[in-house]
C-alpha cells in the first residue's frame, strides 16, 4: 500500500510540474497590469501626403477637421522654429477636430504662424477655440507672436475620458487657422 501511494504522489509530483511548465506566465497576484502607452499622433493641417519634418518626424496628412479649407504657401520663411516646414500649409475656416485615441491623458500641441498676407497687424484674424472642452478665447496669432511668419506652439494637457480628442474654431474676425497639432501620451507621474 505505501508504495502504490508513493506511486500516485509521484505521478502527481510529475503531472503538476509538466502543467507549470506549460502553462503561461502571468504576473504575481496584486501586481499591476502594464499597458502599452499609445503612439504619438502628428497630423499636419493643409497638406495630402506625410510629411517628414526638418528633425525626422513624420506628420500624417490633413485629417479629422470638419468644414474649412486649405492652403498651401510653398517657399515662405518662418522664424521661432527648427520646423518650418509645418508652417507652410494651413486649415482654416474649420468649425472642429475629432480622432479617436484611447482614454487616458494627453498633451495636445497646437501649431500656429499667421501666414497669411491680407494680416499686417494684430486685430485682423482673432477666434476662439476649445481643446476637450477647455477654452481659449480671442487668440490672435499676430497679437501672441508679435507679427506674420512667426511659429507659436500652445500645449495643453487633457484627459480623454469619451475615447475621443475634441477641439472646436470659433470665428470673431476672420476665419480660425491651424498649421499642426500633436497629441501626445502624456508622462506617467
Amino acid at each position: 500500500m505505501n508504495l502504490l501511494r508513493a506511486l500516485v504522489i509521484r505521478s502527481a509530483l510529475v503531472f503538476a510540474a509538466a502543467a507549470l511548465r506549460l502553462a503561461p506566465a502571468s504576473a504575481p497576484l496584486g501586481a499591476a497590469e502594464t499597458k502599452a502607452a499609445p503612439a504619438a499622433v502628428r497630423i499636419k493641417a493643409g497638406i495630402t501626403q506625410p510629411l517628414t519634418d526638418e528633425t525626422g518626424r513624420v506628420w500624417q496628412p490633413d485629417q479629422g477637421f470638419y468644414d474649412g479649407e486649405t492652403i498651401e504657401r510653398p517657399g515662405i520663411g518662418i522664424s521661432r522654429t527648427s520646423t518650418p516646414s509645418l508652417y507652410r500649409a494651413e486649415r482654416y475656416s474649420m468649425t472642429k477636430f475629432t480622432y479617436v485615441v484611447p482614454n487616458g491623458r494627453y498633451i495636445v500641441k497646437l501649431h500656429f504662424a499667421e501666414t497669411y498676407e491680407g494680416i499686417n497687424g494684430p486685430g485682423q484674424r482673432v477666434f476662439s477655440y476649445t481643446v476637450e472642452g477647455k477654452a481659449f478665447k480671442d487668440f490672435d496669432i499676430f497679437k501672441t507672436t508679435g507679427g506674420l511668419n512667426r511659429a507659436y506652439v500652445e500645449t495643453v494637457e487633457v484627459e480623454i475620458k469619451d475615447g475621443q480628442l475634441d477641439l472646436t474654431f470659433t470665428p470673431n474676425i476672420e476665419n480660425p487657422q491651424i498649421n499642426a497639432l500633436e497629441i501626445l501620451p502624456a508622462p506617467v507621474t
